[in-house]
This record gives C-alpha cells, structure tokens and sequence, in this order.
C-alpha cells in the first residue's frame, strides 16, 4: 500500500556520492528482494546494489553516470500490496489508503536511518529481525555476510542468533584526515597525428590520475633506498611452502613477511604512520597497511589490511590472500579500501629491482618492494673475506617531506630491512 524509497547507500565513512554505472531493471520491472537493481561506482570500487523488497520499479530517478549524493532517492519501488490495492479499488480498505501510507512512510525513513549511520546496506528483513531480536546496530556491525559485497543476508543473522557471544568483533577505525585540495594543474597542449591513436581513459584510470596529480602537488616528495640481504627469508620460505599450505591451506608469498616488517617499524616510528591536515600532524593509532594490487585490466587499486601490527604471520598471510583476490575479482565491499595509513607496492611482481613511488594520500609513506635477485656479495669469514652468493632486493621509500626528514625515513627504511635480514632461518609454522 505504500511506494518504497531506494536510497543512494552510503558506502563508506568517506564516501559522500557515488556514479551510477549501470542499470538491470527499467520501469515497470517486476522484482525480487535482493534482485540487483543497479551498480555504483566510489572511487576505485563497483559495488551491485540489491532491492531490499518485493515489488514493481515505479519510478527511476536518475540516469546512467549521473553522480547521486548519499542518501538521495534513486528509485521507487511499488510493493505487492500498492499493487493489489490499484486493481482494487472498491476495498474498504481504499478509504484510509493515505493514513496507512503516511505510516509506512515513516516506518521507511525510521529504518532507512540505520544505512545512513552505518558503512554498510541492511535490507528491511535484516533490520526487522534484528530489531525483534534486540540486537544493536554496533552488534550488527560485527557480523560478516556471505552476500555480494559483504552484504549481511539472512542466513547470516540467523546463524550469527544461533551462535549469539561468540562472534569476534572489530574495532572501528576513524575516517582519515585529508587536506584541502589543490587547484588542477595546467593543461599541456598536445599535438595529435593523422596516424595516432586517441583512447578514452576509463573512469578508474581517470581518478587514478587524479590522485597521483594531487599527491604530487599535495606532498614535497623524498625517496630513499636501501639493499637488503633476505637470503634467511628465502631458504626460510623455500624450506617450509609446502608445509605451509598444507598445514593451513595457504599459499605463502613474501608479502605477509614484508608487512610483518613493516608494521613492526610502524610501531618504532610513529610519525611514518601519519596524516597531516594543515598545519596538523595525526598520528594514527592503527596500523592499517595498503597493499597495492594490480587487476587484470590493468588499473590499480589498494586494499587494507587493518591493525597488521596486532597479527600473526598466519594470520597476516590469510587476510593478505583474501584481499589480493578479492581485489582482483570486484569482490571487496568499499570499506576493504578505507582508513589506510600506510603503503605497500610490489615492483618485483614485475621483475623491476626498483622504484619511486608515489604517496598514497592522505598518508604520508610509501614502500616499494623490488624483486629478489643472487647476487655475489662479500663475507666475513675466520680466515678472510669470502665471494658467496647471496639473495638480495631493494627497498625504497618515498615520504612527505613536510614531515619526515632524510634521518627518520633512512633510519625507519633500514629498520625494515633489518627485521628482513634478520628473519630467523629455523622460525617454526
């Protein structure tokens, strides 16, 4: 009996619009509750977003790329009981159609305030069986979903009922600080050829190049570089791959080890994990390390892996393997992108020994991880100097200058790459 509001969700503490990229209803489409009505764009993430009820799409507000605020009405959907109540109008229940539709409208809005306090999209069955159920929008919060996106359906609420006190909960992390933008630098004149070729950049590669502009005029770069010896690393994980995976079902790379690494020296040096806002300096409570992924079409995004410094190599190795292919696949919810405070990249995924990387905003460092290579190397032995052959990589760091003088970025950078030398050889699994 009433017209149902779909709102633009709100996706993230830092997310306040999103792109409409795609539709797969029109009006006058018949659906189900969770039927993907269309797909969103935040940022770097495409997110599907479902129908949270039955019905009939009345009315579609806004086309494709038009860029809706958070909140705003997208589309309305005509439940079942509008329906049945049009074909028949000479219900006595017709004569106090407007009383019960002033009700469900205010029902609507009432539950519609949980997605707008929350990063994340409950449909109404959801927040009714939580609410007769009294569990809170925090409790809530907590529970993982198997639906698209991370989305809580309900067989993840009734099996999360059923084990009530024993799911594990995750501390929220605050929203990062940015600074103000900076004016657009100037276009660069271009010629163009008879025989070149002009390609339209894509709506990722378009922001991509947005940030990396605004990095370079937000922040004073500095990289520095240092060679380190990871042979102990190498034999390491050599010696116990197999074990690994066949022990927790795994595949071990040196990433998880790199990020051990370098949430350890976060610990030791705080101000490498920071923001600054002005002439403010934050510095982050949390270690939540970015991990730049490369995707098969060939754009960049950066999953997080929250609070590194407070988990085990295992664990570091999970989280690393489930963010990497979820990121590669479109199946990380946008949040899985928020609250980073710091940045890894890999150029030796790329055979590349080195690099200078650009400062992910609104942090203020940025590692890179060349490719591991023998090399001869000079040792100390009881009877003289020796020629081996050992494993070595570089390390390089770029940093906001603002911040971060040469003495703590070369002395954090080569704190790093001593927890790597000195990675202990026989460290059980």
């Amino acid at each position: 009996m009433s017209d149902f509001n779909i709102l633009m969700p709100k996706m993230g503490e830092s997310v306040q619009e999103a792109t409409i990229t795609k539709w797969f209803v029109k009006e006058g489409d018949t659906i189900e509750e969770d039927d993907v009505l269309f797909e969103i764009a935040t940022d770097k993430v495409d997110s599907e977003i479902p129908s949270p009820v039955d019905g009939v799409i009345k009315k579609i507000y806004f086309d494709v790329d038009a860029l809706v605020p958070v909140g705003e009405i997208v589309a309305v959907v005509a439940t079942e009981e509008e329906v049945e109540s049009e074909t028949s109008t000479d219900s006595p229940e017709a004569n106090s159609e407007q009383e019960v539709i002033e009700e469900e409208k205010t029902e609507a809005k009432s539950t519609d305030n949980i997605n707008k306090l929350s990063n994340r999209f409950y449909s109404p069955l959801v927040k009714t069986i939580a609410k007769e159920e009294n569990i809170s929008l925090e409790e809530l919060e907590t529970i993982k979903g198997s639906g698209a996106n991370g989305r809580v359906q309900k067989s993840d609420l009734l099996q999360y009922i059923e084990n009530r006190g024993s799911t594990e909960t995750t501390p929220k992390v605050a929203a990062p600080v940015t600074s103000k933008p900076l004016p657009s630098a100037p276009k660069v004149p271009v010629s163009v050829g008879a025989e070149d070729t002009i390609i339209e950049m894509d709506r990722v590669r378009k922001i991509i190049a947005e940030y990396m502009v605004a990095s370079k005029q937000t922040s004073p770069h500095v990289t520095t570089m240092v060679e380190a010896d990871v042979t102990n690393l190498v034999l390491w994980r050599k010696r116990i791959k197999d074990d690994f995976q066949q022990k927790y079902g795994e595949k071990i790379t040196f990433m998880p080890i790199f990020i051990e690494a370098v949430a350890k020296a976060l610990n030791e040096f705080p101000w490498v994990n920071a923001s600054v806002d002005g002439d403010k300096i934050i510095l982050k409570k949390h270690k939540n390390i970015g991990i730049a992924v490369a995707k098969p079409d060939g754009n960049l995004v950066v999953p997080v892996l929250n609070d590194a410094d407070e988990k085990n190599l295992l664990g570091l190795t999970r989280d690393m393997n489930q963010l990497a292919n979820g990121a590669r696949n479109n199946q990380l919810a946008p949040d899985a992108y928020q609250n980073g405070t710091f940045t890894i990249t890999n150029f030796g995924s790329f055979r590349n020994v080195m690099g200078t990387p650009i400062i992910n905003q609104p942090q203020v460092a940025i590692l890179a991880t060349g490719s591991i290579e023998k090399k001869p190397a000079v040792m100390e032995t009881e009877t003289g100097d020796v020629i081996v052959v050992r494993h070595k990589m570089f390390l390089s760091l770029s940093y906001d200058h603002r911040i971060i003088d040469g003495a703590m970025g070369g002395a954090f950078l080569r704190r790093v790459a001593d927890f790597l030398e000195e990675f202990d050889v026989n460290r059980a699994i």
